[in-house]
């Protein structure tokens, strides 16, 4: 019996088929004609991904699935885990700024009074496996209203102190209201560990584009990469 596509097989399917289209057509034009297929080819995804998109859907977590806690994955790029030292850097603030009537400054203090949001949800990866666990936080769409992004604000950039860190995302997928600064895992403050003290996550993009260590989110006008959208990683990410 033929086991029906969830969206994201769906989705995996459609990128690969489109990419073997891509190189297959490479021919004595070389190499060169090759990466403007895939080009082609990748816009053509993040379309479909897009048009698939919905406000309206929420993630509850896997059904049955237990909440990883310690087994939760940890990753980042510098050499050890990033820590925010106070006496080096000073005290830790989140910006928001680029497109915004009202540029904010928040401290972690600021962002524990602003409408607090707890859910448990599913942490898909790219390298296919998925987590579960209880994020508590403050929902990006609740910070842009009070920063007032421009209309012409399309896309979002998430900053990091992890090493230089960040990923840029379209407006809509930031404005889900499953898209929260996190400052608390499961029950518990968020540790150095898996980004203290505040990341982004959201179960609408796979866990490269969840921006850990957050320091700055600024609203722009086009797309503005990422550190592994730039190495080769699908920019859109979503799931």
């Amino acid at each position: 019996m033929t086991q029906p596509y969830d969206r994201r097989d769906f989705l995996r399917a459609a990128g690969l088929g489109a990419a073997a289209l891509a190189l297959g057509a490479c021919n004595s034009q070389g190499p060169r004609e090759a990466e403007k297929l895939l080009r082609y080819a990748t816009k053509k995804n993040e379309q479909l991904e897009r048009a698939l998109f919905s406000h309206t859907h929420m993630n509850e977590g896997s059904p049955g699935a237990f909440v990883a806690g310690r087994r939760f994955p940890s990753y980042h790029i510098s050499k050890t885990v990033p820590v925010w030292d106070p006496a080096v850097r000073g005290a830790w603030r989140l910006e928001v700024g680029g497109m915004v009537e009202r540029p904010l400054s928040l401290s972690l203090d600021d962002l524990h009074r602003l409408p607090r949001r707890t859910q448990r949800v599913d942490h898909f990866c790219v390298e296919g496996w998925t987590a579960v666990a209880g994020f508590t936080g403050v929902r990006v769409r609740d910070l842009a209203a009070l920063a007032k992004p421009d209309p012409k604000a399309e896309f979002v950039d998430f900053e990091s102190f992890d090493d230089g860190y960040h990923e840029s995302w379209d407006v809509e997928s930031a404005m889900h209201p499953q898209t929260l600064i996190v400052y608390g895992k499961d029950g518990n403050e968020l540790s150095p560990a898996y980004g203290a003290p505040a990341r982004l996550q959201s179960p609408v993009k796979l866990g490269y584009k969840n921006t850990k260590y957050l320091t700055r989110i600024m609203f722009l006008p086009q797309q503005n990469g990422g550190y592994w959208s730039d190495a080769g990683y699908e920019w859109y990410g979503g799931t």
